[in-house]
């Protein structure tokens, strides 16, 4: 889908050279990749703790083949 931004030529060309990017594409799709990648980590940092768990779960015997 075109689309038409007015982007701050600066800040884009600073990404381009710092992400090695060929194109302006590439460097506007990468940083939207990684705005939504960003809310989807900090979720699952908010779990760490709040999982319960068996205690008496024996993880090792899984672990043998036999």
């Amino acid at each position: 889908m075109p689309t038409n931004l007015a982007l701050d030529d600066s800040l884009l060309k600073e990404a381009q050279k710092i992400g090695q990017h060929k194109t302006k594409k590439a460097v506007v799709t990468e940083a939207l990749q990684e705005y939504i990648e960003r809310p989807k980590q900090q979720k699952i940092i908010q779990l760490f703790g709040s999982i319960d768990y068996d205690e008496d779960f024996d993880y090792k015997k899984q672990r043998s083949s036999e």
